[in-house]
């Protein structure tokens, strides 16, 4: 008699989307999922079994007696990634690094390799082996040698063929593994083309299997789709380790770096790099990128913190109020969401008293930064105030806060940590919302203002230096012919 885990108990057929793994009855000629042509085909036969237990190689033992010294993080030599990543890479932990194309994925991992082979912490000799798929070795060495990416331990090979890529590595064992990207690399032993869903999970799985065995830290890089989601079976991001996501603006020089999955370190980390001819260059300091630079005061631009996951950043808004020649007023924007700015108009028409139904107002940040966290409102309401009115802010005044339809001014989280992120590059007042808990310790020398209302905020910075909580009224703002200079401190 057959014995149980032999048994065969169903034997089900059907038919299969090669790209994204959508199943149905019938063949139909175009997939019901990704709509991709072509791509259905029948299912093998397939036998389910169950599986009988087998003798246990290495037995458990307390989780108090395993040795984690051998998973200890170690530095990359690059200091932004190794924010991002909580410390540095883990032996033997697998990174998928997706971005869209011409962000800079290829450059920054080319760094990293040349950067990681030359031990950066240490005496001890560190083998990387760079494996690109896309490029070929000569085009790779003249990137290389652009930005300074040459190292005696690090080694170069262009494969398509995962077998030949496996060799590569079992011959070397290096301690770091650089695969550029996976989605080129295919498999003999499995249907499909490079690429596909099939194809992509046996790399991804013979590539971990490898970087576990070996204790191996490997980085790979993913492409996109169109909406930006990393492209292949989202299995990949479960087999993996860490999946970061590298992007920035076509037209700006800055690029983030973010960690949506880390199993060994935070996920509200952020790195800030800015691509230049010579590479990528990590940024320890990019408020610079976002705040302009003027000899005089102008009106209609007001300096804010923002938090990119734990870290703050500087970054300016700017107003600009004109008549306007039609009877429906623009509402024009840049870098920030045009709803949530229409609506701050709203807010200050109706709850401070300013007349802008006649007027087009154009709202934008500075240096293509794309601000869409809620306590940017009490700034981009001052601006658009400090534009109305004519009055230049403090170039020394910060201002950050969420704003709500009735003008309240809203708590937002990490209060102190802008303050003092604003006190280090040299600003020495702050208008941040009214708190229960206050806003914590300030730094000497600098000066927070606490409202509660956005009316307050203007009554305190353009009609005088009034007590912190003063009446909420409509406050009007100046006419346009009036002398701006005539009732200023």
């Amino acid at each position: 008699m057959a014995s149980k885990a032999s048994r065969a108990s169903t034997q089900p057929t059907g038919y299969k989307c090669a790209e994204c793994g959508w199943t149905t009855a019938k063949w139909v000629g175009r997939c019901g999922e990704c709509q991709a042509w072509g791509t259905v085909e029948e299912i093998g036969v397939t036998v389910a079994r169950t599986t009988a237990a087998t003798t246990v190689a290495v037995p458990a033992i307390p989780i108090a007696d395993v040795d984690a010294t051998a998973a200890a993080w170690s530095a990359t030599g690059v200091a932004e990634l190794d924010r991002v990543l909580g410390g540095g890479v883990v032996p033997g932990a697998v990174l998928l690094l997706a971005g869209e194309p011409g962000v800079g994925k290829s450059t920054l991992l080319l760094d990293v390799a040349a950067k990681f082979a030359r031990n950066v912490d240490g005496p001890r000799t560190r083998d990387v082996l760079y494996i690109t798929g896309e490029e070929s070795a000569a085009q790779v060495k003249l990137r290389a040698n652009r930005i300074g990416a040459v190292a005696e331990t690090l080694y170069l090979t262009a494969e398509s063929d995962l077998g030949s890529a496996l060799g590569q590595v079992e011959k070397l064992q290096p301690k770091l593994l650089v695969v550029d990207s996976v989605q080129t690399l295919s498999s003999a032993v499995v249907d499909g083309s490079a690429g596909g869903v099939t194809q992509v999970r046996e790399v991804a799985a013979s590539l971990i299997a490898a970087a576990k065995r070996l204790n191996m830290t490997t980085l790979l890089v993913g492409h996109v789709t169109k909406d930006g989601s990393i492209a292949g079976p989202r299995l990949l991001e479960h087999l993996v380790d860490v999946v970061c996501q590298f992007d920035g603006e076509r037209h700006s020089r800055l690029r983030l770096l973010r960690a949506v999955k880390n199993r060994y370190g935070p996920t509200d980390e952020v790195g800030c790099f800015d691509l230049t001819e010579q590479g990528i260059v990590g940024l320890a300091d990019p408020s610079g990128l976002f705040v302009s630079r003027t000899k005089e005061p102008v009106s209609g631009t007001c300096i804010t913190v923002t938090l990119e996951g734990r870290r703050p950043l500087l970054a300016e808004v700017q107003s600009l109020l004109a008549a306007s020649s039609t009877s429906q007023p623009r509402r024009t924007t840049s870098g920030l969401d045009s709803s949530r700015v229409s609506m701050l108009l709203a807010v200050l028409q109706q709850r401070a008293g300013a007349d802008l139904a006649g007027e087009d107002s154009y709202v934008a940040t500075v240096g293509g930064a794309r601000l869409t966290e809620p306590a940017m409102d009490l700034a981009i309401a001052l601006a658009v105030a400090s534009s109305k009115a004519r009055v230049p802010l403090s170039d020394r005044l910060v201002a950050f806060g969420e704003v709500g339809l009735a003008g309240e001014v809203r708590p937002v989280p990490g209060i102190n940590q802008r303050i003092q992120e604003a006190h280090r590059l040299g600003f020495t007042r702050a208008v941040v919302p009214a708190s229960p808990k206050g806003p914590g310790p300030v730094p000497k020398g600098f000066t927070v203002r606490e409202v509660d209302h956005v009316a307050e905020a203007i009554e305190l910075l353009f009609h005088g230096n009034q007590p912190s909580h003063v009446e909420r009224k409509i406050v009007p703002l100046r006419p346009r012919g009036e002398d701006p200079r005539a009732s200023r401190n």
